[in-house]
């Protein structure tokens, strides 16, 4: 049988990795919407499914015993779609998502419930801005007279703000080398979605030790199914659920 892994997280590729050691056969679902993707061990397939409909109809044509979502935290769509599809199919469904970031001595954080509301509460913190939430969803902040530098993996699309400079980088990122880019851009206020993990929350501390505000976009909500913070207990779902017994 097959075991389906959703996303291209880190998180996601540490499990497959796992499982296919232990001799699993894994296929790995990435979006396609990263050029030069890290790659998992085990088969990949890039690009959707067609909907809730065509994911139900994969599952079952690949005799799948298991589907993992480790999809980003902000991949509500997905999430959704394999909620329906494993329901649908009567096939066991994880979620495996990291624990988001906490507020810190020192931090002065603003949270925001999608980007348009970070976008309104700009204004007032200031005139210079770095922002870390990705390429898609840029659109909200383009009507805004403020100058923003724009971090992403590749680049975004317009529609843009009328001032910036797009910074093309991946992480992982170090403390030191975000404070010294925030100083060289005189940034005034950091935005970011709450995406959890250690590998781009330097900026976090650089922004604590700069005294600059943060404005942070509060996850989504998922639908509701089993979930676990960490790779070994999805391995012990995973064994539980597909095996009977515990890892």
């Amino acid at each position: 049988m097959t075991l389906l892994i959703l996303g291209g997280t880190g998180e996601a590729r540490d499990l497959a990795k796992e499982l296919v050691a232990g001799g699993e056969h894994v296929v790995s679902s990435l979006a396609g919407r990263v050029a030069r993707p890290k790659l998992p061990d085990g088969e990949v397939r890039v690009g959707g499914f067609g909907g809730p409909e065509g994911l139900a109809r994969w599952l079952t044509e690949n005799d799948v015993e298991a589907v993992i979502d480790a999809t980003h935290p902000f991949a509500e769509q997905i999430g959704a779609n394999a909620a329906t599809a494993a329901r649908e199919t009567n096939t066991p469904l994880l979620r495996l998502a990291r624990p988001g970031w906490t507020e810190q001595p020192g931090d002065d954080w603003q949270w925001a419930d999608d980007l348009g509301h970070a976008a309104r509460l700009l204004p007032g913190l200031g005139d210079r801005v770095f922002l870390t939430s990705g390429r898609q969803g840029l659109a909200a902040f383009a009507g805004l007279d403020l100058w923003f530098l724009i971090r992403c993996v590749d680049p975004p699309e317009a529609p843009l703000p009328r001032r910036h400079e797009v910074l093309l980088d991946r992480g992982p990122y170090e403390p030191a080398k975000e404070r010294a880019l925030m100083e060289q851009h005189r940034v005034q206020v950091l935005v970011t979605k709450d995406s959890g993990g250690g590998m781009t929350a330097a900026k976090l501390t650089a922004a604590r030790e700069l005294d600059l505000p943060v404005v942070v976009v509060r996850r989504p909500l998922r639908p509701e199914t089993a979930s676990v913070t960490t790779v070994q207990d999805a391995l012990t779902w995973l064994s539980v659920t597909t095996k009977g017994s515990p890892a």
